[in-house]
């Protein structure tokens, strides 16, 4: 044990000796030239250097600097710079004239990259169609220059795509290491403000950087990220996933493969590709096992007429972004002229509005602004809907055209998620053509126009029984009694009616319904912003009525005048059964008397009453 311990405090005493000569003997300053050299010579960028090297010694040698840059070539603008430098260094190298870097830390980094910090190629520079990637050999000097681990330590990563809004991404942490292949793994973490939204990000990566800059690749294994703030859902978005990326320099092509990720309590696989020309042009190929799109998308501001009480269906207002005051308007939907994309997408199962739909398939292609949904599809309960249209952005203002086709679907369920105060249920069939500026659903009650034929199976109309209504009325005119009923809805076996919307006006023309108990026809229109009605309707009640009469048959076969007007809430409606029940009495007495004339047709009071029927 005694000779263990001599012979480690020997180690110890000339570790201390050689680390305290090296000092002594040895200047780091002697390595400035020389790294500004070499960086220059592999890479063409220019390394700078402010102020004296210096040593540290524990717990690892390392050369320290002050504020340092890395600048292209022709670039205006830093790429790198950074308030303090630390390169670990191999001791033993240093003592055969090596410089081994096994780590370079910066602390407090600036990271841009902008047009401003891109290299600019000299005129008249000859291009060659593939640069070396391979290490340049050591020059005459007898020194080597290798780095095999990478620090970043609270900076900041400027990005800006030519003309595009800038980027910052604050509090970047990075470690990197790397072999002598250039498989590097990548710890890194950062964070994104902008436009009171705030994202967190935080990644482990393998990347394969042996044939760059002309091919990069990467396997994320872990990136998990958390956003919140402005026009997103309350509790914000949280995720993780993996993934596979591609970039290829000479293709200017990002590729994103077995992409899997979550968001809140939705998840996508499938695949997607960039490639950064003038107009991007993106692909994306993507599945959804789940997606709720009430957890990703901030709950919609639901506005109400003026003096109408509060609707369940509503919420609260939502947190909003600054609106940026600009001398320039800028279009609806502005951002889907700068790309061109072809997406695919499926999904098992979405939610949205309250309303669960499967086997949701969709296809749409963007070029430059004209957005072509050719599909958009998927079963909602029983029924099937699909939507295809078009999104025209190239024009200062949008244009949108949609044919929607519904097929057996319940209209309570559609009422329900868009806030429509109507009690009404029935599955509901419909085929027609809208248009618009504006893809909400306030617009539509508002801006849209256009026309479908709607069809409607086992309709209940909740607030007024138009069979109760009208024999109600005949019971109170009449001798004619009726069952009771206690029902307080209408319901219809059948309804049809060629809608039109304008502005919000709806209008109803060739209303027709029938069931059992009672057939309707009728015209009349809703107003969607106002919430109110005026219809208008011709009922005949087929059954319910006690006893059997020739009034009763009369009033089996005479359609009786009903108008429901007023606040969707709040409906009234007149009847016109007296002057019904009136003209039929009248009929009534015309008849018998023109058959008592008929009678009496030789005498002169037979020919006195014709003459008086035919007066009158």
């Amino acid at each position: 044990m005694r000779r263990v311990l001599t012979t480690l405090m020997i180690l110890l005493v000339v570790l201390v000796a050689g680390l305290s000569a090296l000092v002594l003997l040895v200047n780091p300053n002697d390595f400035r030239a020389y790294m500004v050299r070499q960086v220059e010579a592999r890479s063409g960028y220019q390394l700078k250097l402010d102020g004296a090297l210096r040593w540290h010694v524990w717990p690892q040698l390392s050369i320290l600097s002050g504020r340092m840059s890395l600048t292209a070539p022709g670039a205006s603008a830093p790429l790198v710079a950074a308030d303090n430098m630390r390169l670990d260094v191999a001791l033993i190298p240093l003592f055969s004239h090596q410089l081994q870097v096994q780590q370079v830390m910066l602390k407090g980094a600036v990271i841009q990259l902008t047009p401003q910090t891109e290299a600019v190629r000299k005129a008249g520079s000859p291009v060659a169609p593939r640069e070396n990637t391979l290490p340049d050999e050591p020059s005459d000097t007898g020194w080597s220059f290798d780095i095999g681990s990478l620090k970043v330590a609270d900076s900041v990563l400027v990005f800006q795509h030519e003309d595009d809004e800038q980027v910052t991404v604050r509090n970047i942490n990075l470690k990197m290491e790397q072999d002598a292949h250039h498989r590097a793994t990548i710890d890194f973490s950062g964070r994104v403000n902008r436009d009171q939204r705030d994202l967190t990000l935080s990644l482990n990566a393998n990347v394969n950087a042996s044939d760059y800059p002309h091919q990069l690749t990467a396997d994320i294994q872990q990136l998990n990220w958390q956003l919140t703030g402005a026009d997103l859902p309350v509790q914000g978005i949280t995720g993780e996933g993996t993934l596979q990326a591609v970039w290829r320099e000479e293709q200017k092509q990002l590729e994103l493969d077995n992409l899997n990720l979550q968001a809140n309590d939705s998840a996508l696989k499938g695949q997607a590709s960039v490639s950064l020309a003038d107009k991007p042009k993106w692909v994306f190929n993507l599945q959804f096992d789940k997606l709720n799109l009430e957890n990703l998308l901030a709950a919609e501001t639901v506005s109400t007429p003026d003096s109408a009480p509060s609707q369940s269906g509503q919420v609260a207002v939502k947190q909003t972004r600054p609106v940026i005051s600009s001398n320039i308007e800028k279009p609806e939907y502005n951002g889907l002229r700068g790309f061109t994309a072809d997406i695919l997408l499926k999904a098992n199962s979405v939610r949205w509005r309250g309303i669960d739909f499967t086997d949701v398939s969709s296809q749409m292609f963007n070029h430059n602004g004209l957005l072509v949904i050719s599909e958009l599809s998927g079963k909602m309960g029983a029924g099937h809907v699909s939507l295809p249209g078009t999104l025209d952005v190239r024009t200062s203002a949008a244009s949108a055209e949609f044919q929607p086709r519904l097929d057996n679907v319940e209209i309570g369920t559609i009422l329900n998620a868009f806030n429509y105060p109507i009690s009404m249920t029935g599955q509901l069939t419909l085929a027609g053509d809208f248009s618009g500026t504006k893809i909400d659903a306030e617009a539509f009650r508002r801006d849209w126009q256009g026309q479908a034929h709607v069809e409607l199976t086992d309709t209940r109309m909740e607030g007024l029984n138009f069979q109760q209504l009208v024999q109600q009325a005949v019971e109170r005119s009449s001798n004619v009694t009726a069952k009771e009923n206690y029902d307080n809805a209408t319901r219809l076996d059948t309804f049809t009616s060629d809608l039109t919307l304008d502005s919000g006006q709806l209008s109803l023309d060739g209303m027709q319904g029938s069931s059992s108990l009672l057939s309707l026809t009728g015209v009349g229109s809703l107003d969607l912003v106002k919430e109110t009605a005026d219809t208008r309707f011709n009922v005949r009640v087929l059954a319910g009525w006690e006893g059997e009469s020739k009034l009763v048959d009369f009033l089996k076969e005479t359609p009786i005048p009903l108008n429901v007007y007023g606040k969707w809430q709040a409906l009234n409606y007149s009847l016109q059964v007296d002057q019904i029940l009136r003209k039929h009495l009248q009929d009534e007495a015309k008849r018998r008397l023109n058959d008592w004339a008929d009678r009496n047709k030789d005498s002169q009071s037979g020919k006195d009453v014709k003459k008086l029927l035919n007066k009158l």
